[in-house]
């Protein structure tokens, strides 16, 4: 088939697109650029004319949501680009704080399939598809600033095709390590690799492995670290941050504790700062406000992240999946007060360190409501059950076929003194998410 006859043949909604474009790579994850940056390429290199990238183990999301926020508030449009989504794809792609419509989505698809086969056909992935398509959104509506999630590590994925005004990395620890090493210091070079030569390089882990350091060294990229070059200090009901950024020195005062809960989440808002300074510098000269930073912490929104839901039984959801996500999970319960039980809604994927998370939180829960989760990645309840075995757990836990019906289960038992938490996975979170809209 031509390639004229064969993008005359090409899906005409969002759902037809998102089925094709999984359908068009026999793996779901393919590390490297090549194939990719090809196709980027025959588009034409569409991005907007600034741009943050943002990597790490955990936070990285969080992050990007407080930038999003207060630059949008300041009244620059941005873009801001995620993965995975929840709920809709399209909360992949977001344009001016709204999610990228059906339409748009569609004509980039059709942009990027075009350039796909426009002479030897190039296999991409989802993934690869998902980040062309949202640069593209964001050339093609006139995005001032985007804003860039990292997919997985940094040197080989597809976010990295953009060399970053600004790069942060928020922090480092054991997470895909097929793909990326078994070592910070391995997955820490990974992720440098989003650092530029001579660019502000954000980092704000304070536990910097050897090998970031090194990698910007030889780079020439302008590293700045947390607890070095900026820093932030606590207070009754607030906080302030002052920082030396591409030799610039500046402070913010009185700043309001982020709407995202957990005391983690204020690293996360000193590195957002920190990028900020970055971005109104030369090069970029997009100044905020005292006034843009303190609404955007208040007004921020990242769904899934410590999300307390209203209601009683009181219903938290967070997806975090590692160890040292839960570690923070494990301290963000403990601030929220006193409640007689708190049952876990639980669910993961294979490629996990399932004991580990069990082991960081097991102290925090009282009984587990286990499901597995769908697709090949998903582990089924008897690995589960072994697991929690392992783990001193026996007797502390009821199987289920999926998430629903876990959450129905735990709801049912739970009193109005209790606390439900939803964790391990982003599946787990979504498919909660949809067994609670269902329940309405």
């Amino acid at each position: 088939m031509s390639a004229s006859n064969e993008m005359a043949a090409l899906p005409t909604r969002l759902d037809g697109w998102l089925d094709y474009i999984g359908r068009q790579h026999t793996a779901e994850i393919v590390m490297g650029l090549e194939r990719v940056r090809v196709v980027w390429h025959r588009m034409g290199l569409p991005r907007a004319p600034r741009n943050v990238v943002v990597a790490g183990t955990n936070g990285k999301g969080s992050t990007c949501a407080m930038l999003e926020a207060i630059l949008h508030i300041a009244g620059y449009k941005t873009g801001f680009y995620s993965s995975p989504h929840l709920l809709r794809y399209n909360e992949r792609v977001r344009i001016a704080q709204r999610e990228a419509s059906d339409a748009l989505l569609v004509e980039s698809f059709n942009a990027v399939e075009a350039a796909r086969l426009d002479g030897e056909v190039v296999a991409l992935t989802y993934f690869e598809y998902a980040t062309l398509s949202a640069f593209w959104c964001f050339a093609h509506e006139g995005v001032e600033v985007a804003i860039l999630e990292v997919g997985m590590g940094g040197r080989l994925d597809a976010v990295n095709l953009i060399d970053g005004d600004v790069s942060v990395v928020t922090s480092i620890d054991l997470d895909h390590q097929q793909f990326l090493g078994n070592t910070r210091e391995k997955i820490g070079w990974e992720k440098a690799h989003v650092f530029r030569v001579g660019r502000p390089a954000i980092f704000a882990d304070p536990d910097i492995p050897a090998s970031v350091s090194q990698f910007a060294t030889n780079i020439g990229a302008r590293l700045h670290l947390i607890g070095r070059d900026y820093q932030f200090t606590r207070m009754e009901g607030q906080w302030q941050w002052h920082g030396t950024i591409m030799g610039e020195s500046s402070s913010r005062h009185s700043l309001p504790i982020p709407a995202l809960r957990g005391s983690y989440q204020l690293r996360n808002a000193a590195a957002a700062l920190a990028a900020l300074a970055a971005l109104a510098g030369p090069g970029c000269n997009l100044p905020v406000s005292q006034n843009h930073v303190k609404r955007g912490l208040l007004e921020v929104d990242w769904p899934g992240r410590m999300q307390v839901l209203p209601g009683r039984p009181s219903v938290v959801l967070d997806v975090a999946h590692n160890p040292h996500a839960v570690r923070a999970l494990h301290d963000a319960l403990g601030a929220m007060g006193f409640y007689q039980n708190t049952y876990a809604v639980f669910g993961m994927l294979k490629d996990k360190d399932i004991a580990g998370v069990v082991n960081t939180i097991k102290d925090r829960i009282d009984h587990w409501f286990i499901a597995a989760l769908p697709g090949e990645r998903g582990v089924d309840t008897a690995t589960l059950a072994a697991i929690l075995d392992d783990c001193g757990l026996n007797g502390r836990y009821t199987r289920f076929t999926n998430i629903e019906n876990a959450f129905l289960a735990a709801r049912e038992r739970a009193t109005q003194n209790d606390r439900i938490l939803g964790f391990g996975s982003f599946h787990t979170v979504a498919d909660l998410l949809k067994a609670l809209k269902r329940a309405k």
